[in-house]
């Protein structure tokens, strides 16, 4: 059996460029279209088919993907 360590990355503070700069043209005209109506970049998880960009406002949460396509009903599961 494979041992892998992860690195706990919550618990490091990361600023609004370290995930702009991670994001998709697509995906940043998305995200500036979503800041317009109290939206905020939170993180961007790395999945097989690409990046996902996750926002929320108000605890409401929306994602975006790599072709920049909008999901305001995402199931998405955060962890505490």
């Amino acid at each position: 059996m494979l041992a892998i360590q992860v690195q706990e990355r919550r618990q490091t503070e990361k600023d609004l460029n370290y995930f702009w700069d991670q994001l998709s043209l697509a995906q940043k005209f998305s995200v500036a279209e979503l800041q317009r109506y109290g939206y905020q970049l939170q993180f961007v998880r790395h999945l097989p088919y690409g990046k996902l960009a996750v926002l929320d406002f108000d605890g409401k949460l929306a994602a975006i993907d790599q072709e920049g396509q909008i999901d305001t009903t995402p199931s998405i599961v955060l962890r505490g």
